[in-house]
């Protein structure tokens, strides 16, 4: 055991606290960003709103992207440091973002040439393309920033420096709160840019972001050292992270992407009911907050007392998760059904829209806490080097239970098919996720290492 690991040593509950509330608190930022969004583009009418619900699920798809380097980071910087290897978990946090930035800049390219097909593909209107493309070409340009920074996550995650992280997290959606009403609707005696405004804000505070997550690493074990990439052989360590990173990339990916095959079946159903979807997915979005702050917190304790073979505190880390993210989605589902109509006039004045929404919420929030369990069941099985398994599960979900419900019940029930196809992916991955993560954590290879 390193002592650099400090989270091989001490209380796990105290652990999963400690570093699961500074994510609260990031991630809570950066989820609000989109209901900001979606208030002021909702200022600007019903035609922009639903443009805005084409573009969500394809922003969230490709920062999931991002999501899955920064895992892959943070899952071999961990584990390096659980061996005790500093210098090696040094060198992999530079060269992984290094990785990151080249990643970005690829995605970044391939989303301004081809983003008129890919949004024909969903069945956008010529009219809501012209909305899309206003936003998603600075965006696209400006994507690079983006993984860069969640590429320096990585690195700060796999020490346990959560609370660096969130600092980052908060820079960015600062920016935003602020410049969104200015750049968007205008602002003492400034017009605003309409729907682009909301994505030069979005490039602001990615640039910000990036700013403040440089001046931190600064101050760790691992700060920014290029020099470290001219030590040694760079094919290993970036296998090593890619193995990691590639998997938990698509995974993370898989969810945005059903997300956005379902948009496009809703389509079918009208204007109102995709912009309803897309107002109360935000609201589902920021709803998760907690479980997405856990499902990053759990790599860092598990992969570290992985490297140092600790797997008993690896086991009771998955379990404690397991238990917080079942009571904590039920008591959500509640809340979100109670107040749904609430929620829904504070997005729109249309009814047609605020019924969808409704729908959406009574319908579907009922599988958040499933939707828990896979995601933080997928953290801690990056953080082993298990990532095959949480893209197998996550393509379960979506391939094999989301899409071919909405798909088959979607003629008779309309867009409560939808709905209730999410539902049911949701409770069922959530079952699968609790008993591959179980099996895996108290598995021969465990019992095998520690003999």
């Amino acid at each position: 055991m390193s002592e650099n690991a400090k989270l091989t040593r001490g209380s796990i509950p105290g652990h999963l606290v400690s570093q699961t509330l500074p994510a609260i608190v990031g991630v809570a930022a950066m989820m609000s960003i989109g209901i900001v969004d979606a208030y002021y583009i909702g200022q600007l009418g019903s035609a922009e709103l639903a443009a805005v619900a084409f573009i969500f699920p394809i922003s969230v798809a490709l920062a999931s992207l991002g999501v899955g380097v920064m895992v892959g980071i943070a899952s071999v910087v961990a584990r390096a440091l659980g061996e005790g290897d500093r210098d090696k978990a040094a060198r992999r946090a530079n060269l992984g973002i290094v990785l990151a930035v080249g990643f970005g800049a690829v995605i970044g390219l391939l989303l301004f040439a081809f983003h008129g097909p890919l949004f024909r593909l969903m069945n956008a209107s010529p009219a809501q393309l012209e909305l899309i493309e206003l936003y998603i070409r600075p965006y696209a340009l400006g994507f690079p920033l983006l993984i860069a920074n969640m590429g320096m996550s990585g690195a700060l995650r796999g020490q346990g420096e959560a609370r660096r992280t969130s600092t980052i997290n908060i820079t960015y959606a600062v920016t935003n709160w602020v410049l969104n009403p200015i750049l968007i609707t205008g602002a003492f005696g400034f017009e605003g840019f309409g729907i682009a405004g909301s994505a030069y804000a979005t490039l602001t505070g990615w640039a910000l972001g990036m700013v403040v997550a440089v001046v931190l690493m600064r101050g760790t074990l691992l700060p920014i050292d290029l020099s470290l990439l001219r030590q040694g052989r760079l094919l290993e360590p970036a296998g090593a992270i890619l193995k990691v990173a590639a998997p938990a990339a698509i995974s993370n990916a898989i969810n945005p992407i059903g997300l956005s095959v379902l948009t496009a079946l809703l389509a079918r159903e009208g204007a109102d009911a995709v912009a309803g979807f897309g107002a109360a997915g935000r609201v589902q979005s920021f709803a998760v907050v907690p479980l997405l702050a856990l499902s990053g917190a759990i790599g860092g304790i598990v992969g570290q007392n992985w490297g140092a073979r600790q797997f008993g505190r690896a086991r009771q880390a998955a379990l404690y998760s397991g238990v917080f993210c079942i009571g904590w989605g039920l008591a959500m589902a509640v809340v979100l059904v109670l107040a749904d109509g609430w929620l829904a006039r504070l997005f729109t004045d249309d009814p047609a829209i605020a019924r969808e929404f409704e729908r959406y919420l009574t319908i579907a929030s009922w599988g958040y806490a499933g939707f828990g369990l896979l995601i933080v069941g997928n953290g801690a099985l990056n953080a082993i080097d298990k990532s095959g398994f949480a893209l197998l599960q996550s393509c379960a979900r979506v391939f094999l239970v989301m899409l071919p419900l909405a798909w088959v019940v979607g003629a008779g029930w309309g867009s409560d098919a939808i709905y209730a196809a999410e539902l049911a992916a949701n409770v069922a991955g959530g079952a699968l996720a609790s008993f591959v993560v179980w099996k895996l954590l108290r598995g021969p290879r465990a019992e095998a290492v520690l003999a």
